[in-house]
């Protein structure tokens, strides 16, 4: 039995959407107004972390003894080392 050509859109008919009712930027402001609070983990975190729960409980944990990372932007610079005589 032959395989059926795939859709000229690449979308079956069951998924045609009705761009006509459609509204651009319909949470923009919100966004705006609100902000954002994505988090982007590493792979390795996310791995130990596999859920949204997970991570806020280590949150918070780290919150109630009192370990914060420090402000961005507000990083102690490193001193220069000097360098050995030759």
């Amino acid at each position: 039995m032959k395989r059926k050509p795939p859709h000229k859109n690449g979308l079956r008919s069951e998924y045609d959407f009705d761009y006509s009712t459609a509204v651009r930027g319909k949470y923009y402001k919100r966004l705006l107004k609100e902000g954002s609070n994505i988090v982007i983990l590493d792979p390795d975190v996310a791995k130990a972390y596999r859920t949204s729960a997970k991570v806020n409980k280590v949150l918070r944990s780290l919150l109630k003894r009192g370990r914060t990372s420090p402000p961005a932007g507000k990083q102690p610079i490193p001193a220069a080392r000097k360098r050995a005589a030759a």
